[in-house]
This record gives C-alpha cells, sequence and structure tokens, in this order.
C-alpha cells in the first residue's frame, strides 16, 4: 500500500491509541491505512496467515472504546475510503465508502432535495462505517430512527479476508436471513464494513425551533409525556440541567437562563401547515406545565443557534476538569425525570461533579462525570456512581448504552441486562463467525 500508509513509529501511532472514551487508551505497534476494498480484504488475509489481531478504527471519536487498541493488534484505519459514491434520487438511497463523513452524506443528499436523518453529536467528523457499527442515534431520532433504520445493503470484508454483499436498494427484499442487520450495531468484532447503502429522505419544508425553561426538571419532563400524548411527534426533544446550562453559556454565550433547573430543546418538522399546527400545541403543553419562558426562533439562524446549545453540551463540560466521562443510559420516558434526580442524589453522595443533558424525547441521558483521571480516589468515586446509575438504569427497565455501543467501557454489565442465555447467544454468533477471535478482541465480551 506504500510507505506513507504503513505507520510503525511511536510517533505516528500515537494518535491511534484511544478513542474518545475517557481513561482507555492501548498499545499501538502497526497502524495499515487502506484505499480500497480490496487492500482491506488483502490485509485481513495477511493478518489471518500471521495470526495477528485487528482493531478498525475511523474517526475515533467513539464514546465506549470500541476502537481502543489490544496487545499485539494491527490497527486497520478506514479514513482514506472517504469518497460518497452516488446519490440516488429516484431510489433515495446514498452509497458511500465506510470513511466518509457523516455530515458530507447530508450534505451531498441536501443538493437533491433530500436528507439523512441520524445525527449523531460527532456528525461533522465521525465515519458512516463507525456510526453502522455502533449503530449511532442522534438528535433526531426520536421521530427519525437511529442508524438501523437507514441502511439498506453494506459490503463487509469477513475475517478470513472474503468479501460479501449484503441488502440491496429494494424497498422490499425478504431474501434469506436478514444479515446487514447482524453487522449492524456489531462494534468491529464480526466483520469490517467498507462500503454502505443508505436510505435517505424528502428534505422538510419547513422547520420550528423553540427552547422553554422550567424551574422543575419534572415538568420538563411532563411536557415531553403531553407532547406524545397529543400525538405529535417532534424531530427533537432535548434537555440540558443547570449545570449543563452555565457551562454551554460560558462556552457559547447565546443568552441561555442560567437560574433554570433545565431547558427543553423542541423541534418539529415537516410541511408549513402541520409545523406551524404543532408548533403551536407544543408551546401551549410547555406552558400548561409550567414553562418560565418559552423562546421562538425568529429564523433559521436562531434556530441554528439554539439547536448549537445542545450540541455543544459535550465540548462546553468538557472544558470545565482535565477528564470528561460522557455517559450513556437510556431508560423508559416515563422514568426519565425519576433517573435524573437519582443522578444528582448519586452526584452529590460521592462529591463529584457531573453535569446532565439528553434526548428527552427517548429516554437517553447522557450523565456526563467531570474529573480528573489523575486522581485515583475521585476515578474510584466515579466508579462506584457509575454502578449505581446502571444499576438503578436495568431496575426501572433501561438498557446500559441508547447509542454509544458496549465496547470495553459498558461490557461488564451487558449479561446483566440480556441475561445469561442471550449474552451466550451472541458469544457462540461470535465463536462461529471469528473462531480465532482475530477482530477486535476483548471487545463487547471478555
Amino acid at each position: 500500500m506504500g510507505e506513507a500508509h504503513v505507520l510503525t513509529s511511536a510517533e505516528d501511532t500515537i494518535p491511534y491509541g484511544f478513542d474518545g472514551t475517557a481513561a482507555l487508551k492501548g498499545p499501538v505497534g502497526v497502524v495499515v491505512l487502506p484505499g480500497s476494498t480490496a487492500e482491506v480484504s488483502a490485509v485481513v488475509k495477511l493478518a489471518c496467515e500471521l495470526n495477528v489481531t485487528i482493531v478498525t478504527r475511523g474517526s475515533g471519536t467513539g464514546l465506549s472504546g470500541g476502537s481502543v487498541p489490544s496487545a499485539g493488534c494491527l490497527v486497520l484505519c478506514l479514513t482514506r475510503l472517504d469518497r460518497i459514491l452516488a446519490v440516488d434520487a429516484a431510489n433515495l438511497t446514498v452509497r458511500a465508502q465506510c470513511g466518509a463523513i457523516t455530515a458530507a452524506i447530508d450534505a451531498a443528499a441536501n443538493k437533491h432535495g433530500l436528507f439523512y436523518p441520524p445525527d449523531p453529536g460527532s456528525m461533522k467528523i465521525s465515519t458512516i462505517g463507525g456510526n453502522v457499527a455502533e449503530n449511532s442515534g442522534g438528535l433526531r431520532g426520536l421521530k427519525y430512527g437511529v442508524t438501523r433504520d437507514y441502511v439498506m445493503g453494506l459490503e463487509v470484508v469477513l475475517p478470513d479476508g472474503r468479501i460479501a454483499h449484503f441488502g440491496n436498494a429494494c424497498v422490499k427484499d425478504v431474501a434469506g436471513y436478514s444479515m446487514k442487520d447482524l453487522f449492524i450495531g456489531s462494534e468491529g468484532t464480526l466483520g469490517i464494513i467498507t462500503e454502505v447503502l443508505l436510505k435517505v429522505l424528502p428534505r422538510p419544508a419547513a422547520r420550528r425551533t423553540m427552547l422553554a425553561s422550567y424551574d422543575r426538571m419534572e415538568d420538563a419532563a411532563q411536557t415531553v409525556s403531553d407532547i406524545i400524548a397529543a400525538k405529535i411527534i417532534p424531530c427533537t426533544l432535548e434537555f440540558l440541567d443547570r449545570m449543563t446550562i452555565g457551562c454551554v453559556e460560558d462556552y457559547a454565550k447565546i443568552g441561555l437562563p442560567r437560574d433554570c433547573e433545565a431547558l427543553l430543546l423542541m423541534e418539529t418538522d415537516g410541511h408549513p401547515a402541520a409545523v406551524a399546527d404543532e408548533a403551536e400545541q407544543m408551546l401551549a403543553l410547555a406552558r400548561a406545565r409550567g414553562a418560565r419562558d418559552v423562546r421562538v426562533a425568529r429564523d433559521d439562524a436562531e434556530a441554528l443557534q439554539l439547536a448549537s446549545a445542545r450540541r455543544s453540551a459535550f465540548s462546553a463540560l468538557a472544558r470545565v476538569r482535565p477528564t470528561t466521562i460522557l455517559e450513556d443510559v437510556t431508560v423508559p420516558r416515563d422514568k426519565l425525570a425519576e433517573m435524573v434526580s437519582f443522578v444528582a442524589e448519586v452526584a452529590k453522595k460521592h462529591k463529584l461533579l457531573v453535569g446532565t443533558f439528553g434526548h428527552m424525547g427517548d429516554g437517553n441521558l447522557h450523565p456526563t462525570f467531570l474529573t480528573d483521571e489523575r486522581n485515583a480516589d475521585e476515578m474510584a468515586r466515579v466508579h462506584e456512581a457509575l454502578e449505581e446509575i446502571v444499576t438503578k438504569t436495568l431496575a426501572l427497565g433501561g438498557t446500559i448504552t441508547g447509542e454509544h455501543g458496549v465496547g470495553l467501557a459498558k461490557k461488564a454489565w451487558l449479561r446483566r441486562q440480556v441475561g445469561e442465555n442471550s449474552h451466550d447467544l451472541m458469544r457462540e454468533i461470535k465463536g462461529a463467525w471469528d473462531p480465532r477471535n482475530l477482530l477486535n478482541p476483548g471487545k463487547i465480551f471478555d
């Protein structure tokens, strides 16, 4: 592949020893940057011959340690496979290589009056292959779903180097097992995704963005329940707690109220008449639940500014302390207020600084620990707090991860959530597919 695309020096390989997950890193021996599916296949075949393990990565924005290397592995970085191959407006599809940036795919679709709905927080830098491998979510998940809902086909390099294709551009296809679905969310443990075929949608003709402030988190949560009960499905229902609001305002300076307990970002999109009607209903429901102030974006520029308040939450919180641990749990919507209160209690109990934000419309919560990994005592308290948060999440019928994946960070809790038999079945699938455990070993399972 050429000397420039095989990295072996410590200076060159250091950036590939970690991803976006705090306090997790691994040793890097060699990094290979293939430029085609054929080259990926050749590398995998060579690794099989030499019995060398492979850890695949894209931009390294993952938040569960999924692309952190293990000892003696070969890091396969796919960022050179970055082409958007085709936008098919007639069939509402986009075909792209795995290293294409998610936001670039949406931009390409936009030129044809279309859009790609999944919008993870890292969409400006994350790769579509990584999004598929982690089944990424995003702010629009309530209305539009997650990555899995838009994958129509995949090209995959199997653990022995063979190249396989699953799915197609047909809206209906029930021929055989749905193999593509096995790879979505498999976190690089079953195969290496090299090309994707994605469904796209007509871009909504109108959008309305609103921001409501509350003195009680419970009132914000109840507003969400009332909106859903009114049979309104907004494209975005996001929240920030007091700590996060203060950090975002320090960072972005967009005029957020610092003295409220919760902010609710609400967006509706679609036909202009429907958008106007839904927006009015949402405003009325917010006021009825005690919203002390409701701000409606005057134009697209202000709407973007309000949305940026939520999208910049992680970056804003990360400025406070040396280490930022962005957690990811999901509970049923009607349990969200209880869960937010519990997180606050746990933070106080363990004397920790925690900012909480997330997707209130689908129950996905991001308690964010602001800490310092060099402080062993504080990190021990963080782990104790996380254990309590996960235990509470499962007790409420929730999940240990709504969008970040299992990777290294969550595997200790996976068996507890899914049960013994389901966990064993997952391991059996991995063992049958990759009997020598060459692909991303140690992720999801020990």
